[in-house]
C-alpha cells in the first residue's frame, strides 16, 4: 500500500520537472545557435582563421600567468589612451580584416566578433574589446575548455553604445586537420535581427 502511494506521489513531480523554469531554455538561445550554424561555423575552418590561431598559440606557448595579466593590463590602459601599440597590432592583422569583412556582410546582425587563442587572448577582432584576455570568462571557459562541439549562448543585454539588445554566442574552434580545439570565437548578435 505504501509503495503504491509513493509511486502516485512521484508521478506528478516527474511530470512537472521538465517544464520548470530552471530547465527551460531562454527563447533566444535556439535562434542564436541556428545563426551560428548558418552564418559563422561554415567559415571557422578557413585558413585565415585557423592559421592565425595556430600562429598565436605557438607564439604565446611560453606565456606565464603574470605575462598574460601584464598584456591584459596594457590593453585595458590603451583603450583610454592615444598610443595603442598592442590594440593596433591585433586590429591591424589579417584575421581582424577577415572578421570585419564577415561582420559587414552580416548586414547589421553581427555587432562585433573576436577570436581567442588557447589561452583566451584575442587573436583577431572586428572591433576593439575592453580587455585582451577572455580566459576568465564564460565565452572561453564554456567553449575552449569544454571541447570541439561546445557552444555557449549568453544572456541578452543592452549594448550601451548602440542601444540594441544583443547576445553573445561563443563556439570552440578546431583544427580541421586534427579535430583538436585550438581556440574559440565570440559573436555578438543584435537579437532583433534573428
Amino acid at each position: 500500500m505504501l509503495k503504491s502511494v509513493l509511486k502516485t506521489a512521484v508521478i506528478p513531480v516527474a511530470l512537472i520537472v521538465p517544464f520548470s523554469a530552471a530547465n527551460a531554455e531562454e527563447p533566444h538561445v535556439q535562434p542564436m545557435k541556428e545563426f551560428l550554424s548558418e552564418q559563422v561555423m561554415p567559415w571557422l575552418s578557413d585558413p585565415a582563421v585557423v592559421n592565425a590561431i595556430k600562429a598565436q598559440n605557438e607564439k604565446h606557448a611560453g606565456l606565464s600567468e603574470a605575462e598574460i595579466d601584464k598584456l591584459d593590463k596594457q590593453w585595458r590602459a590603451e583603450v583610454d589612451q592615444s598610443a595603442l601599440p598592442l590594440i593596433e597590432s591585433v586590429l591591424g592583422n589579417s584575421l581582424s580584416s577577415f572578421l570585419s569583412e564577415k561582420k559587414d556582410t552580416a548586414q547589421g546582425a553581427i555587432t562585433e566578433m573576436f577570436v581567442m587563442d588557447n589561452k583566451g587572448l584575442n587573436v583577431g577582432q572586428s572591433d576593439v574589446t575592453s580587455d585582451y584576455w577572455q580566459g576568465d570568462e564564460g565565452k572561453w571557459k564554456k567553449t575552449y575548455l569544454v571541447g570541439p562541439d561546445a557552444v555557449f549562448v549568453d544572456e541578452i543585454e543592452e549594448d550601451e553604445s548602440t542601444q540594441t539588445l544583443q547576445s553573445q554566442a561563443s563556439v570552440a574552434i578546431k583544427d580541421p586537420a586534427t579535430g583538436e580545439v585550438i581556440g574559440a570565437i565570440t559573436v555578438a548578435v543584435d537579437v532583433d535581427t534573428l
